[in-house]
């Protein structure tokens, strides 16, 4: 059975700088209807940036809608027309300082299906030298290095709550000791 939803009619709610709120009215498999609120985000991106020594780069931010400050792996938000890696390069370069090489995707992630359209792209690099951080003016972060086995343990204990920072966290440390080298995207 192929399950599905049509739309039937959309309200749009709110139109924010970022996110747009969504009132959709939806006719479910069984011919009932039901109404849906949407959040379309225009989705973002991730990089898992590993040193010569396999450490990664996290940074250290407040995040407002958790009124606490996450250590997080490189990431930002998809600008428009532009494809998710070149996005990530200059997210990491930007946040970071950061040039990566060696590029391969990780795959997508759904950080929460049930009412929000965002996809965030993950990629994993080797990072092949430093230049300037070049943060945005309301971006204020720290850089850490952080093995990649010490991440792997921070995951699991708890201490890294950010969906996409443990994914990219825990495929890297799966897919890195099967990799002769990684492949450029």
């Amino acid at each position: 059975m192929k399950h599905f939803e049509k739309t039937i009619g959309s309200k749009e709610i709110f139109q924010g700088k970022v996110i747009h709120v969504m009132h959709d009215e939806v006719e479910l498999e069984n011919g009932d209807k039901a109404m849906r609120e949407v959040v379309a985000h225009p989705g973002g991106v991730c990089v898992a940036a590993l040193t010569e020594n396999d450490e990664l780069l996290f940074v250290r931010q407040f995040r407002y809608p958790y009124r606490e400050v996450l250590l997080e792996l490189p990431a930002g938000k998809l600008e428009k027309g532009q494809n998710p890696l070149e996005n990530g390069k200059r997210e990491l370069l930007e946040e970071t300082g950061a040039i990566g090489k060696q590029y391969m995707t990780l795959g997508k992630l759904y950080p929460s299906p049930g009412y929000c359209g965002e996809i965030i792209h993950l990629y994993l690099c080797r990072i092949d030298r430093f230049e300037s951080q070049c943060l945005d003016e309301d971006e204020f972060l720290d850089v850490e290095r952080i093995p990649l086995q010490k991440a792997v343990e921070m995951v699991l204990n708890g201490e890294l709550p950010d969906a996409k920072t443990q994914t990219a966290v825990l495929k890297t440390a799966l897919l890195l000791p099967t990799l002769k080298e990684m492949p450029e995207l």
